[in-house]
């Protein structure tokens, strides 16, 4: 029997400590609530300090350097299990508990032993979650709360359950429409350095032998797999180099700025991106007016979490100019971002009293539009890619036949 070190509240709030003997930690967390008490911290006297109460929060990573946190799914997990679990009749403080001690990963049982010690405590869910900033977004907190005032807080987390499901789905679409590509051009570029680094220097070898006046293709041939033998760890360096100033200056606010008005002209590219930017836009404004966020707060959280800092600036600067505190169609289309359609569909959202409803529908539209500009991207760039791997390997075959042919003939 091992001896277990507990921390708990007890049914009237208290703060209860102590120990019990038992063969494990479940048998001890199930002493605890036979007692009446709702566990905190449970941990073994001889294990390490390190328990999982995850009262420190979130620790710093030694290799990233940033704070412990959970991915999109894992935060969609969570929020599933919670509302099934509230819906189910259980309290907040039991539900994390639970949730707290069945998870496998670290840093997602920290985050929610954390959220739960809040909780006991006598802070609300959203204070709680507040104290995770790079799990949990302003859009969730803000939602947690509008759900704690209107008192239908498991109905709150069903529609952000349903929020994150469909941004998790946009998510997944643009992924994959790029691996695809990314797979051609690694397979292009590993097969170009292949032959420039050991086939041709072979070949080379039987064409000095040979003594024979090589065309011009294959000097040229020759040359690049010369410079590359030589030069080409210095050019691996320096493309990494070059990548990583390049990816900084992309985070800084001028290189995001930048990137990302770069990416809304890009051709293919930008129907992609502007579908996936308005379709999230749509479906979060939407979401947080369903659950009675003011209009102007909600545009101040869309703003945040849109994903392109053009376009959230674009929001800023409509949120300025709302003058009524809810007509929104007339001051998004002043900056011409937005398509015209939309800011139709935005009107007539307004007139007829349903902006939830408009902005469902433009969320589904623009939905669809992702989908057939994926399928374009994907059915453009396949020969697209071909073709330059294509030109890559043939122009290498091209230049050894052409000196091969070249030095059988004038043995002829």
């Amino acid at each position: 029997m091992a001896e277990f070190k507990y921390t708990a509240r007890s049914r009237k709030g208290d703060k209860v400590e102590g120990t019990v003997e038992a063969p494990d930690r479940h048998s001890a967390l199930i002493q605890l609530e036979k007692m009446g008490c709702v566990p905190v911290s449970v941990m073994e006297k001889s294990a390490s300090a390190v328990a999982i109460s995850g009262k420190e929060g979130p620790r710093f990573t030694w290799l990233t350097g940033m704070r412990e946190r959970m991915n999109g799914r894992e935060v969609l997990l969570f929020t599933t299990e919670l509302s099934d679990l509230l819906a189910s009749g259980m309290k907040l403080g039991n539900a994390l508990n639970s949730l707290a001690n069945r998870r496998t990963k670290r840093a997602g049982s920290k985050i929610i032993a954390g959220i739960r010690d809040e909780i006991m405590q006598g802070s609300s869910l959203s204070e709680a979650l507040s104290k995770y900033p790079e799990t949990f977004s302003n859009l969730y907190i803000s939602m947690i709360q509008a759900g704690e005032a209107s008192g239908a807080q498991a109905e709150v987390l069903r529609r952000l359950v349903s929020h994150y499901e469909r941004v998790q789905e946009t998510k997944e679409k643009v992924t994959m429409a790029l691996v695809y590509p990314v797979i051609v051009i690694s397979v292009g570029i590993i097969t170009m350095i292949f032959c420039m680094v050991w086939v041709v220097p072979k070949f080379k070898v039987i064409f000095d032998q040979m003594g024979e006046s090589l065309p011009l293709p294959t000097k040229i041939l020759i040359g690049g797999s010369k410079f590359m033998a030589q030069y080409g760890i210095f050019i691996m360096a320096g493309i990494v180099i070059l990548s990583v100033i390049i990816n900084r200056w992309v985070k800084t606010k001028h290189g995001k700025m930048w990137w990302h008005g770069l990416l809304l002209r890009i051709p293919l590219v930008k129907g992609i991106v502007a579908s996936s930017i308005f379709s999230n836009f749509a479906r979060t404004l939407g979401t947080l007016l369903v659950n009675g966020v003011p209009v102007l707060q909600a545009l101040g959280i869309v703003e945040r979490t849109v994903g392109n800092v053009v376009v959230g600036k674009e929001i800023r600067n409509a949120r300025d100019r709302v003058t009524d505190g809810t007509t929104i169609s007339k001051p998004l289309s002043a900056g011409r971002i937005f398509p015209e359609t939309m800011i139709d569909m935005l009107a007539v959202g307004e007139q007829t009293g349903d902006m939830a409803g408009a902005l469902t529908h433009i969320a589904r539209r623009y939905e669809g539009e992702l989908d057939r500009k994926v399928k374009i991207l994907t059915t453009a760039l396949e020969p697209i890619l071909m073709v330059l791997v294509a030109l890559g390997v043939g122009f290498v075959a091209m230049a050894i036949l052409m000196a091969v042919f070249n030095m059988t003939s004038g043995m002829g």
